[in-house]
């Protein structure tokens, strides 16, 4: 009922003292505010009785009311800021704990969760939450105190009315109480809905292109209106949700002062209050409510910062996957045994699978989509834990292995490598912090990049976002670049030349065989013209290497590598033949 979670206040608890000071400075104005209104009571008490006021004590009045009116300003300018340090507080430290999460969990997070709810959740979720604290909690605690405080006042006045007043001021948290199985639920379905519409229009962004070349943006679009007016639905549930509860709080506040003010005038009647006491009571009835009035204003703040921490939590309390802690300077052989996976439970996508990788090899592995071979490079590099079977490095097991000396040994390069917006020496530099001007340049010499820089700024050259500003075939220099400033032992290279241009996957493929004359080297591609100086192909179907040779070895078995050579070649070759007979 009182909306604390006491995890998320151990979560920042650093975020309390700014709390306790709001809520502090916040009962200063409120003894401020009963000393001006018991010097003004006393005023009109003798304005009313007709008694001698002098211009000292009107002089005094008017003193009492300026530093007042300062005092309040000063406490409420320290409120606002004690409540701001403490949302900022929250805003860093959650954001930290989820991206140390997200770093924890790695790739694996993304078979979990969406990518647009992580989002959400590190953006919205921790601005409501931020609300929460620098808004709600004072706001809370000051709601518990600030009655207290009245009826202590106000009890030496007049027992009976003080007690009336203090017994209505939990009726408005009673009230709050009534529509909060009802509104969580709601909040849960808002929440819910939120997540969709941000997962369905990001997927329209990324597939923004792809959506104008098959005309199939209305369609979409469509659907979005869809997701859209169900989140407006929703909201406005949400919105009248509030209201309602508003409209009551209302009631029992007002309803609750008006007793308190009645039962004071009652006692006045029978003098058993003087009428400055009767005065007080009538300026201070309002005060016992609006805290609790207010807190029932933040309610939709506490009820959108407690399933915004449910989400929170839920991605925190993921399981990580068990982290190694044995080091490993040397990784050959690399032995893959019996290894068996699947991403959803049920069907396998790697299958009775053995691989083993020797230092200084040149490997090659090929077959039709989907029979596995991303898959390996994943497992390969410890990116996918939840397999069966055995992965060992040396003779490790690569779950015992500590994940820094994986990353350091192995590097995988796919197609899909993504770069950051900024210089070209940050992105070279991820490989290798300590990295001199004249290393990164020889990288980029080997990759044929080095020119093209030369004729921008140099390394001082800016990406945009994913590299935008740059060719498909840059994009890829650039990242095999960074791969060879990491010096690894072993490189993984998944459909490194996919959507690029012929020229630059010929230059990409050179670089790939000279780089295995000196590194372990595992290509994983399509395209069979690319593995044929290979040591050694291996022909994956259906999660299970079946076919293991040189490229005149497999030819010559006239198995599945042979179909896939053949047909590819009479792709390339489809229309040469007419072209030359012209």
């Amino acid at each position: 009922m009182l909306m604390i979670n006491k995890r998320l206040i151990r979560e920042v608890d650093s975020s309390m003292k700014y709390v306790g000071l709001s809520v502090l400075c916040q009962w200063g104005m409120l003894v401020l505010n009963i000393v001006l209104i018991a010097a003004i009571a006393k005023l009109l008490e003798d304005v009313i009785l007709q008694r001698d006021i002098f211009g000292a004590q009107v002089g005094a009045a008017a003193l009492l009311a300026v530093v007042v009116i300062w005092g309040r300003w000063l406490l409420c300018r320290l409120s606002a800021r004690f409540s701001d340090k403490a949302s900022r507080e929250v805003k860093q430290k959650l954001r930290t704990r989820i991206y140390r999460k997200l770093l924890e969990l790695g790739s694996s997070y993304r078979e979990r969760v969406s990518t647009s709810e992580v989002v959400q959740v590190s953006v919205e979720g921790v601005d409501q939450l931020e609300t929460y604290f620098s808004s709600y909690l004072p706001q809370f605690f000051y709601a518990m105190i600030a009655p207290l405080t009245l009826f202590a006042v106000t009890c030496a006045l007049n027992w009976k009315a003080a007690l009336v007043l203090l017994i209505c001021v939990p009726l408005i948290p009673v009230a709050i109480a009534a529509v909060q199985t009802f509104a969580k639920k709601l909040l849960s379905r808002y929440w819910g809905q939120y997540t969709s519409l941000g997962d369905h229009f990001l997927e329209n962004l990324q597939g923004l292109t792809t959506l104008k070349i098959y005309q199939a943006d209305e369609a979409r679009q469509e659907v979005m209106r869809e997701e859209a007016e169900k989140f407006r639905r929703i909201t406005m549930k949400v919105l009248t949700m509030q209201l309602n509860s508003i409209t009551i709080m209302d009631l029992v506040a007002f309803g609750g002062a008006a007793l308190g003010i009645a039962v004071a005038l009652i006692e006045l009647q029978h003098q058993a209050l003087s009428i400055a006491g009767c005065l007080m009571f009538i300026l201070l009835a309002a005060e016992f409510f609006i805290p609790m009035r207010t807190l029932g204003s933040y309610f939709h703040i506490a009820m959108n910062g407690m399933a915004a921490s449910d989400k929170i939590f839920r991605l925190i309390d993921m399981e990580r996957p068990p982290k190694g802690t044995r080091s490993c300077s040397d990784p050959f052989p690399i032995v893959m045994e019996d290894v068996r996976f699947s991403y959803d439970g049920e069907k396998q996508v790697i299958s009775s699978l053995d691989l083993r990788l020797a230092q200084g090899s040149f490997t090659a592995i090929v077959g039709e989509s989907g029979c596995g071979k991303s898959t390996t490079a994943r497992l390969l590099m410890g990116a996918v834990d939840r397999y069966q079977g055995k992965i060992s490095m040396n003779g490790i097991d690569l779950r015992d292995i500590r994940e820094e000396d994986v990353h350091r040994m192995i590097v995988g390069v796919s197609h899909a490598a993504y770069l950051f917006a900024g210089t070209v020496r940050d992105q070279l530099r991820m490989a290798r912090a300590d990295a001199a001007d004249e290393e990164m340049w020889a990288v980029l010499e080997k990759v044929k990049l080095a020119g093209f820089l030369r004729e921008e700024q140099g390394l001082d050259t800016m990406l945009s976002e994913q590299g935008s500003n740059f060719s498909g075939g840059q994009r890829q220099r650039l990242a095999i670049a960074r791969a060879l400033l990491h010096d690894a032992k072993v490189y993984i290279f998944d459909e490194a030349t996919s959507n690029i241009d012929v020229e630059s996957e010929n230059d990409i493929m050179r670089l790939i065989e000279q780089l295995a004359e000196t590194k372990t080297v595992l290509l994983i591609t399509h395209r069979l013209a690319n593995v044929v100086r290979a040591d050694r192909i291996l022909v994956m179907e259906d999660g299970r290497i079946t076919e293991s040779g040189t490229h005149a070895e497999l030819l010559q078995e006239k198995g599945t590598f042979t179909r896939l050579w053949h047909a590819q070649q009479e792709l390339e070759n489809y229309g040469k033949e007419d072209t030359h007979a012209e």
